[in-house]
């Protein structure tokens, strides 16, 4: 298992883009977090095999609906403990 940090900066707050990960990081199997950060960006941990987290690299550039991606920045992370279950955190 790998987790991996991301930063999405656009327009990815007040678009559902939290709910929306984490519905797909369920379907995908993946386990973390994501939080809207206070600068307008949101954070993303993600933890899972390479191919569920490419996959879900993939759709985090695109987002839900009415989301506008301009910029991820992705960081290999070794949290401890790894998280269980994919969960939507308060603001940071």
């Amino acid at each position: 298992m790998i987790c991996r940090r991301f930063l999405v900066s656009g327009r990815v707050q007040g678009v559902f883009y939290r709910d929306s990960t984490r519905r797909q990081a369920s379907t995908l199997g993946i386990s973390g977090w994501v939080r809207n950060l206070v600068d307008g960006r949101v954070e993303v941990l993600a933890c899972g095999d390479e191919r569920q987290l490419d996959v879900f690299s993939k759709w985090l550039e695109i987002g839900p609906e009415y989301a506008k991606v301009t910029n991820i920045e992705v960081i290999t992370e070794n949290p401890s403990p790894v998280p269980h279950s994919f969960d939507v955190l308060p603001t940071a």
